[in-house]
């Protein structure tokens, strides 16, 4: 959600911004803009829609030793050029950059800037007219203004400030909304992901909340609330401008759905030692190992996933575990057990809704791990462990190989976990050699384009809903195949145990309508067959997706076989695919969907 960039210290900023705003288009965002001053001049350039309506804008003469940029998701007022950032003080003199979402806006309005007239309905406008009036009424620097305003700030926030009379100086500030500050010689950079400024910087500083930063050309400066400095090392980012690049692909999306199979085999090469055993610290396991309950904790399409394990990980480990949504979890927290394990799912890193919980998890001094695909992110930082994906930038907004590693990374979790709960159970699962099976066929899987994009036009072509049915797993991958289709096509899509369609959802079924039912499990496909039947007796047409050991003559999509805890990571693969070619037959922006955004920052 939003983005950041800016630097200091280096000519053309204005391309540099614009450059890096276009990378982090994959986060979702309805406006774009910009400020840059080369001391000289200066300009304010901001433009509703796409990126390229920006870039349109920008004229020949425009250039800048400094400058700020940002790409919005609206929050607080509607997509327009008014409300994009960024947003200068009404004295003309401050410019201000925010993602986030600012929760007493409206009392800082009231308090400290009655009777001000806006132009938008930002919060964001409010936060750079306080600092203004603190820096006029109370004689203030810019820097102790905007030191002040964030002490009566509630909400979360990423912060870039310019004062136009100081036409060398960023400052910056953020808590709970992801920054960094990037390392160049004679200039520096901040960007909300990395991703940004690749081309700039490999080297970066983190910002922990509630820090304020002073970046110039040549120095940065960290303070603390209570203004003293802080060190810090910088760090170097384990990623190459190329991996975000789509490469032959027409999208972003069908790129990573075609990498999942590198990607299991990525995480068997970085979790297995020499004697191919887990390589795993040993002080998670075993305060898995002892835990009495294990929670999973997350947000879309990780919650599936979270689902999608929770079987393998009961089974082979003998540990109740509990799925959770994130956003639910922290306000309503159930009775937890006497000794909880918490685990988070997500694949940024940053999901404000799963921070919230671990905030309080952390508080009530409970074990956490955060499972993610990038490193230093702070829900990284802030649980007591980490495991990483390795499955590489994931651009497109609807989440592919994310879900697929996550599920084998709980699978390897678990075998170092069993191997101590249970040899019994455990003896029977080889999680390496079981993901190397699976890979092969999500392999086969994504060679069925061509097949699976007809099957979408023939069923899927011009309906505007959709049901998926499965039972047990399949029930969950289903869930997250209507999640898919529904996000990216638009079409209304829900995932139902199939059981539970005679109890209210059959009296939506008329004629034509697709019901795509998944089977993998020999104990609940008949009975998922005689719902499928039950749906098309009422004029629905029916797609079978089945494992090879359960497909009769007549079923559409037949998967390879697996072992039975690991079925969704082949058979998610197909609706995927069946999002994709939904999507595209429809012409519609498959990597960037409407209202969307990849990195969900706020809660």
């Amino acid at each position: 959600m939003c983005g950041i960039v800016g630097i200091v210290g280096k000519d053309h900023a204005e391309q540099i911004i614009i450059n890096g705003l276009q990378r982090l288009e994959y986060r979702g965002y309805d406006s774009a803009g910009l400020f840059v001053s080369d001391e000289k001049q200066e300009h304010l350039i901001k433009s509703q829609g796409r990126i390229k309506n920006l870039q349109e804008k920008v004229a020949n003469d425009v250039n800048g030793t400094i400058g700020i940029g940002h790409t919005r998701w609206a929050t607080h007022g509607k997509p327009s050029e008014e409300n994009a950032h960024p947003h200068t003080s009404q004295n003309g003199k401050l410019v201000l950059v925010h993602n986030g979402v600012i929760e007493n806006f409206e009392e800082l309005s009231q308090k400290y800037l009655a009777g001000e007239i806006f132009y938008g309905q930002t919060d964001t406008e409010i936060v750079v007219n306080l600092i203004a009036s603190f820096m006029e009424n109370d004689g203030l620097s810019t820097k102790a203004a905007f030191k002040k305003a964030i002490t009566v700030i509630r909400g979360s926030y990423a912060f870039a400030l310019v004062n136009k009379d100081e036409p060398e100086t960023i400052y910056v500030a953020k808590n709970k909304s992801p920054l960094l500050i990037g390392l160049g010689t004679d200039f520096n950079v901040i960007a909300s992901d990395a991703l940004a400024v690749l081309d700039q910087t490999h080297e970066f500083v983190e910002i922990a909340d509630n820090e304020l930063v002073t970046v110039t050309a040549d120095k940065v400066i960290i303070e603390n609330q209570d203004g003293e400095t802080i060190q810090r090392d910088s760090y170097e980012a384990q990623l190459d401008a190329s991996d975000i690049e789509k490469g032959t692909y027409p999208f972003y999306m069908l790129k990573e759905i075609d990498e999942q199979p590198t990607v299991m085999r990525k995480l068997t090469q970085e979790y297995r030692d020499d004697q191919g055993n887990v390589n795993i610290d040993q002080e998670l396991v075993k305060e898995v190992a002892d835990s009495d309950r294990i929670y999973i904790v997350a947000c879309g399409t990780s919650y599936n996933a979270g689902w999608a394990a929770k079987s393998l990980i009961e089974t082979v480990t003998q540990i109740p575990v509990e799925v959770q949504l994130s956003s639910e979890f922290g306000y309503n927290m159930p009775l937890l057990s006497k000794k909880p394990f918490f685990i988070f799912l997500t694949q940024s890193g940053e999901t404000a809704d799963s921070r919230q919980v671990l905030v309080q998890t952390n508080r009530l001094g409970f074990p956490s791990l955060t499972i993610t695909n990038v490193a230093g992110s702070t829900l990284s930082r802030e649980a007591k462990y980490t495991l990483l994906l390795h499955a590489g930038p994931e651009i497109a907004v609807a989440s592919t190989k994310a879900y697929t590693a996550q599920i084998a990374m709980l699978a390897i979790l678990t075998q170092a976990v069993g191997e101590i709960k249970d040899k019994k159970a455990n003896a029977s699962f080889d999680a390496f050699h079981e993901l190397s099976i699976a890979a092969a066929g999500m392999e086969a899987m994504v060679d069925e384009k061509d097949y699976l994009a007809n099957l979408v036009e023939q069923y899927l072509s011009t309906t505007r809903n959709a049901f998926y049915i499965g039972r047990g797993n399949d029930y969950h991958v289903a869930s997250e195949a209507a999640l898919k289709l529904k996000e990216i096509s638009y079409v209304q899509a829900e995932g139902f145990a199939a059981g539970e369609l005679k109890h209210g959802t059959i009296a939506l079924i008329e004629e034509g309508t697709p019901v795509l039912g998944i089977i993998t499990d020999d104990k609940t496909g008949p009975h998922t067959r005689g719902n499928l039947k039950e749906v098309e007796s009422r004029g629905a047409n029916t797609i079978v997706i089945v494992s090879e050991d359960l497909a009769r003559e007549g079923d559409q999509v037949v998967l390879p076989m697996v072992h039975p805890l690991l079925t969704s990571l082949v058979s998610v693969v197909p609706t995927q695919l069946i999002a994709y070619y939904a999507s595209m037959q429809r012409g519609y922006d498959v990597d960037k969907p409407r209202n969307l955004a990849k990195s969900v920052t706020v809660e």
